[in-house]
């Protein structure tokens, strides 16, 4: 069944609306309280140099619709262009099915937009780094995105390419091989970010850290489950188990 990409496109964003909900929830469940806990220390510290300016838009609106507008709009976005990259990868990377592919983009998106950076340049809470070196970070931070994102896209050309010769397994073998190399090349050449407060709780930054993974794995695992599921409602939508049909006597 041949279908647009634009229904695919749709279906992508619908799912992230979907994954942004679930992320949104774990956002507030898990990661609110350590950005309060970051935000008190980050206040006492500062108690001697107040100067009595009131923030423009409250904690309590920050935490409630501030965030859930902030994942929400991330989710759409990052659901609208996971399902651009499952366009071009239906049929490309084996045969399988929409789901099964759905599933193979999502976890390889999460790999590359999020674990990979994730691991060389974690979150931190509020209270933890300079604001003078704010866009240095960032811009290390999407570099290595990039990166990351090359990189993947390098080492799916080199399994396709050795897939003839050494077979689909040991390609794929290869390539991851080469993709981990290459990362591990990356880390050691960008330069690294160290600029936690002394006294700083390390409880606190290592909870927030893990709490912002479980934020990205939630959006991440919701969005290829709905998508997948609607993706295979519009490419194979007669592959729904149907009720078996008695035999007449």
């Amino acid at each position: 069944m041949n279908v647009s990409p634009r229904t695919l496109l749709v279906r992508g964003m619908l799912a992230g609306l979907l994954a942004g909900a679930a992320a949104f929830l774990v956002a507030y469940l898990l990661g609110e309280s350590k950005v309060d806990a970051a935000i008190a220390l980050e206040e006492a510290a500062s108690a001697g140099h107040d100067h009595g300016e009131e923030a423009p838009v409250s904690r309590a609106l920050q935490a409630t619709a501030g965030l859930g507008t902030g994942v929400l709009l991330y989710a759409v976005a990052l659901g609208g262009i996971a399902a651009l990259v499952y366009c071009y990868a239906l049929g490309r990377i084996g045969r399988f099915g929409p789901r099964a592919t759905a599933a193979l983009v999502t976890a390889a998106l999460f790999v590359t937009v999020t674990l990979v950076p994730f691991l060389k340049y974690p979150a931190n809470p509020p209270a933890v780094g300079d604001p003078e070196t704010a866009g240095r970070r960032t811009a290390l931070y999407l570099l290595m995105i990039a990166l990351s994102a090359l990189l993947a896209a390098g080492a799916l050309i080199l399994g396709r390419r050795l897939a003839p010769r050494l077979g689909n397994w040991n390609a794929s073998i290869a390539a991851g091989a080469a993709f981990a190399v290459a990362i591990g090349v990356s880390y050691a050449l960008l330069p690294g970010i160290n600029e936690v407060p002394a006294g700083f709780p390390a409880a606190l930054i290592w909870d927030f850290r893990v709490a912002s993974l479980a934020i990205q794995t939630t959006l991440w695992t919701t969005f290829g489950l709905a998508f997948g599921y609607l993706a295979e409602r519009a490419l194979a939508p007669d592959s729904a188990p149907k009720e078996a049909v008695q035999p007449t006597s």
